[in-house]
């Protein structure tokens, strides 16, 4: 079998592309195979659903990051919908694992990847980007989150609040007031361990039928919450609020009211610190 050429790289993108900072929340649902190998299917024909213990597995996943460009830096944020799959072809490849393993990296096969279902961003640049070079199914829409950081209150608790929107002949985002979604991740006081899971490989589809998988690097462990205990089913809750809507239905097909089984999180070090000012003594005149 002779080598496959890579994907091309249409201008004016280039790759790798650097994040300067990334903040990264998802949460994990171990749900019924059935329905997730369908709507597989659809999506990503070459791509079976992984399964753990019987059960496959979805995501929900908010990145904020921020890229640095010659031009100066842009922020953005985006939320993937994503089914745990790997490429039918290489099944005999496929380590047998629990979801908590392969929530903290074992599979160093990195065949078990996400296949995007769909993906809402705010950036129309990233929008052109992930669809041309990752074949993502992305769409735009906007968020209203609150997240922990060191500028704001103690506490892990991630809010995202998806909205529809549409970009204009301009190439900028329209943002509607239409609410698509909201999620909250309370992952205060539960302990973390730390995950070993990059790269992590994207798979997307493209119209030719051809699969591409994109790995990305993160340089620093994930933090990983194992939220399967009884006393933590309450910890992650996600209300669809366009139900006719393709992300709405899909959520709603495959996690409906089933718990989250587990969260992972990453946040970018800080690189600097302006602290507090003080006052210099005053001193009397001369003379």
């Amino acid at each position: 079998m002779s080598p496959l050429p890579l994907p091309p790289v249409p201008e004016p993108f280039q790759l790798p592309f650097h994040y300067g900072a990334l903040h990264h929340l998802g949460v994990d649902w171990l749900v019924a195979p059935g329905p997730v190998g369908e709507l597989l299917a659809k999506h990503h024909p070459g791509l079976s659903a992984a399964e753990f213990d019987g059960q496959a597995l979805v995501s929900f996943n908010y990145q904020l990051y921020f890229a640095q460009y010659a031009f100066g830096g842009g922020v953005t944020q985006e939320i993937e919908y994503n089914v745990i799959a790997f490429p039918t072809a290489e099944s005999d490849r496929i380590p047998r694992l629990t979801y908590a393993q392969y929530a903290q990296g074992w599979d160093q096969t990195k065949l078990l990847g996400i296949a995007r279902i769909h993906v809402l961003c705010d950036n129309p640049y990233a929008i052109s980007a992930g669809r041309a070079l990752y074949a993502e199914p992305k769409y735009p829409g906007w968020f209203e989150v609150g997240l922990p950081s060191l500028n704001g209150p103690a506490g892990e608790t991630w809010t995202v609040h998806g909205k529809a929107a549409d970009v204009g002949q301009d190439e900028a985002l329209e943002k509607s007031e239409t609410p698509l979604f909201s999620l909250t991740a309370a992952l205060d006081d539960i302990a973390a361990a730390p995950a070993n899971n990059t790269p992590i490989t994207g798979y997307g589809t493209c119209q030719d039928g051809r699969v591409l998988a994109g790995p990305m690097n993160v340089y620093q462990p994930y933090r990983w919450y194992d939220l399967s205990a009884p006393e933590h089913t309450d910890r992650v809750s996600l209300t669809v609020h366009a139900p006719d809507s393709d992300l709405g239905r899909d959520i709603g097909s495959l996690v409906a009211d089933t718990p989250a089984a587990g969260a992972w999180s990453y946040q970018s070090p800080p690189v600097a610190a302006h602290n507090r000012p003080y006052f210099l003594p005053s001193r009397p005149p001369a003379g």
